[in-house]
């Protein structure tokens, strides 16, 4: 199911059909509108948005599947996602905050929506009554707590759809509200361009994406074994501090905590010596502002035992926007989540998804949030 979100998410965003009928115009509003007005073209890629450290499709996926929807569902719901993280902003990430839970909750809820058959206002409706869960913070970044709090903001715009098709009300200011308290600026006007300029990036690497570029850098080295064969005895890691501002563990003790650590993803490119490696990183994070988790470029100093060095840098990893994967590569990717992750994701639509869950997951056979649960037959 994670390599069906890596293999289908938003590419480009345009506007279509007639305008959308009226009302007061709060930022719920305006992307509910949007979001029934957009078309998309889906691509074989993954889901990071590098200028707003979102992953679109972690948060929108569930909340499709969980409702038993569809692309149109998934699609509004992902424009809607990379919109409220532009609103958040840079800033909003600095401060703390993920951006997955905060904007997710409400893009959740949107995704959740049509399968709830919500229009406009119900979709803002939803938005609203899902702002009390979003929240979520990176303190969270290498435990179990980071994975649950995404799943806890899926959940919470599920939950919030039942209500608004019930016909609860809740004032699609509070939307508003909520951004400009956690730093971000809410905007209505949406212009007919993609909802993520350039395409989402592509993880080859299953770890945080700000993990990408200095593995990317290293792995490009090993492949001149000759000239990394003796004891490494200190690396030097520069890059801009805004690009690996996620990555909170220096010396982490757990494997989640990996996943989230500059010196680990320098050390584990070289397997064997990894846990000796990790004492002998050390990151020059340079200061300055960044708009994007790839601005500049990543640059390492490799000094070896005999007193020589190996310097490399890199400004695009293997799946950034400017630098799509082969297909080869996807493939090989999908195998290495589990190897007979292929064959399951071979000619799976989003019926067959939707139910995965439901027949494998007890809990999802009896979803008192579902759309149909509680319906007259």
């Amino acid at each position: 199911m994670a390599v069906q979100i890596f293999a289908e998410v938003l590419s480009a965003v345009r506007r279509a059909g007639n305008e959308p009928p009226g009302g007061p115009l709060t930022v719920a509003r305006a992307l509910a509108e949007r979001a029934l007005a957009d078309t998309v073209t889906v691509a074989p890629a993954d889901d990071p948005h590098t200028d707003t450290t979102t992953h679109i499709s972690v948060v929108t996926v569930p909340a499709v599947l969980a409702s038993v929807g569809d692309a149109r569902a998934y699609l509004a719901g992902a424009g809607v996602m990379a919109r409220l993280g532009a609103m958040l902003g840079r800033g909003h990430c600095a401060a703390g905050w993920q951006a997955m839970c905060t904007a997710g909750a409400p893009a959740a809820a949107v995704a959740a929506g049509p399968a709830f058959g919500l229009d406009v206002t119900g979709l803002a409706t939803a938005m609203a009554l899902a702002v009390p869960a979003a929240g979520g913070g990176q303190e969270a970044f290498g435990t179990h707590g980071k994975s649950l709090q995404v799943g806890f903001a899926a959940d919470a715009g599920v939950r919030a759809a039942r209500p608004a098709r019930a016909g609860a009300t809740a004032d699609p200011r509070a939307l508003d509200g909520r951004l400009e308290r956690v730093g971000g600026t809410p905007g209505t006007d949406f212009p007919a361009v993609p909802a993520v300029p350039g395409g989402p990036a592509v993880k080859l690497f299953l770890c945080c994406y700000a993990m990408q570029r200095p593995i990317a850098a290293l792995r490009e080295v090993r492949e001149v074994r000759d000239r990394v064969r003796g004891e490494v005895t200190a690396v030097t890691v520069s890059t801009p501090a805004g690009t690996v501002h996620p990555l909170i563990h220096d010396r982490p003790a757990t494997v989640l905590g990996g996943k989230f650590s500059l010196p680990y993803a320098v050390a584990a490119v070289r397997r064997c010596a990894a846990r000796t490696l990790v004492e002998r990183v050390r990151a020059d994070r340079l200061q300055g502002e960044t708009s994007s988790l790839l601005d500049g470029r990543v640059s390492l100093r490799i000094d070896l035992a005999d007193g020589s060095e190996v310097h490399t840098g890199l400004a695009l990893p293997p799946g950034a926007p400017g630098r799509p994967l082969s297909d080869a590569d996807l493939c090989a990717k999908a195998a290495a989540c589990e190897p007979d992750v292929p064959a399951l994701l071979d000619g799976l639509t989003w019926a067959g998804a939707a139910e995965v869950p439901q027949t494998h997951f007890p809990y999802f056979a009896h979803d008192p949030h579902s759309p149909n649960e509680g319906q007259e037959a």
